[in-house]
């Protein structure tokens, strides 16, 4: 065997390889990142506290909105989490039968089987 086939051989081997590296480099790369106390283990994730609180207050959150839903009838506009008085509340945005926008403030931890309560409207018009 002469020298030029074996190293047109060789040259296409190597033009192989890295047409082989080059195609599975970019799957390789977008592979999520795992953490270092499941490798090899299969075991499913645990949540931290912070991302249970926040789950339980979804929770709570939609269980206002249908309350309110329930109590009112009003159409919902938004409904969000926000904090009054060191706790977490729940607002929630609605249209009344007259077309008016009104704020109703939900405290699901000191819930005694009443209503959301309506915001203090800021030009008086209540």
């Amino acid at each position: 065997m002469s020298a030029a086939p074996l190293h047109r051989i060789l040259l296409a081997f190597c033009a192989l390889a890295l047409l082989s590296v080059g195609l599975v480099a970019p799957a390789w790369a977008q592979d999520p990142p795992r953490d270092r106390s499941e490798r090899g283990r299969g075991q499913e994730r645990q949540e931290t506290p912070r991302q249970e609180s926040r789950a339980r207050g979804q929770d709570s959150l939609a269980d206002s909105v249908r309350r309110f839903e329930r109590a009112r009838g009003d159409r919902v506009l938004s409904a969000e989490r926000m904090q009054a008085d060191g706790r977490d509340v729940n607002r929630i945005k609605a249209m009344d039968e007259r077309g008016r926008v009104r704020a109703y403030v939900d405290d699901p931890q000191g819930r005694g089987g009443q209503p959301p309560r309506r915001e203090r409207s800021r030009d008086g018009d209540d």
